[in-house]
């Protein structure tokens, strides 16, 4: 394997970005010969400007149906869940064709793209609006419903056995109203958004920055959740820092996969940040459960 690295001249195009963990980006060497199943038929279609929809098929009785998350880059195994039970599948948005082998995808055009959505659903839509929606248009509106609460709750018996069922709304001007929620929502979980200028959360206290040995620990009373006895994140809200995406209680694990190392501003200002973005979560959870009622008032059938 070291040896076809060396006389690969190219290997080091095979560094890439991948979302390891929710708002946890790394860095990975993205080589079949160093990677265990590297899901290339899938995963290529993120290695240029996508969006991707993360979900699973099953999620487990005991837990909420919480298992959605976002990426424009390729994903790890585990990237929102915790336990053995079956992993997640991503979704991209557009498909961009492989002009190097044959494969399901090789009817496409050289160096054309096409949205990952069935001609069925567009037809319907388009009847239904009296326009086609873009592909980007129907992402954010997924999205959002997935994000509702309402929804989440109502579906909990199918979301537990299947993959999460999309009701499109009757009427274009609530597809639209969901559809910007929607958008607010990836732009946060992309850490994107222009919210996230003025973060809610400051670190305060004196030391090294180092997340100690038996840490992060949270105060409730207080709001603070500490890396050491002496420095801790403030302004963090309980329904904050328990807030789940998939089997992970965002704010605890990302800290605890720094345990022990020392935070950089960067590390610092990105917590922050994500703190903010959760917040904001939960507030735009609200107002999508407010619009969602009309959902359920006509469902277009496709």
């Amino acid at each position: 394997i070291r040896e076809r690295l060396r006389n690969d001249k190219n290997w080091n195009d095979s560094i890439t970005k991948i979302l390891y963990r929710p708002f946890d980006i790394r860095w990975i060497l993205y080589y079949d010969d160093v990677i265990e199943r590297s899901r290339k038929e899938v995963m290529r279609h993120m290695r240029q400007k996508n969006l991707g929809l993360i979900t699973r098929r099953q999620m487990l009785p005991s837990r909420p149906c919480n298992y959605v998350f976002v990426s424009n880059f390729m994903i790890s195994d585990g990237v929102i869940r915790s336990d053995n039970k079956g992993g997640e599948s991503l979704f991209p948005l557009y498909l961009y064709p492989d002009t190097s082998k044959k494969d399901i995808f090789s009817h496409l055009a050289s160096g054309e793209r096409k949205p990952n959505l069935s001609s069925e659903l567009l037809k319907s839509l388009a009847a239904s609006y009296g326009k086609e929606p873009t592909p980007e248009e129907i992402f954010y509106y997924i999205y959002a419903v997935l994000y509702s609460n309402t929804y989440r709750t109502k579906y909990a018996e199918f979301l537990k056995i299947d993959f999460p069922r999309i009701p499109f709304a009757g009427s274009y001007d609530i597809f639209k109203k969901i559809g910007k929620y929607g958008k607010l929502l990836t732009d946060l979980h992309l850490m994107k958004s222009e919210e996230l200028g003025a973060p809610i959360a400051k670190f305060q206290g004196r030391a090294d920055n180092r997340i100690e040995k038996g840490f992060p620990r949270y105060n409730e009373e207080e709001g603070r959740a500490y890396i050491s006895k002496t420095q801790y994140f403030e302004g963090i809200e309980k329904e904050v820092w328990t807030y789940q995406i998939g089997g992970y209680q965002v704010l605890d694990k990302w800290l605890k996969d720094r345990k022990e190392k020392i935070l950089s501003l960067e590390d610092i200002k990105h917590y922050c940040q994500i703190t903010t973005t959760l917040k904001r979560t939960i507030e735009i959870q609200k107002d999508i459960d407010e619009l969602y009622l009309e959902v359920e008032k006509e469902i277009i059938e496709h």
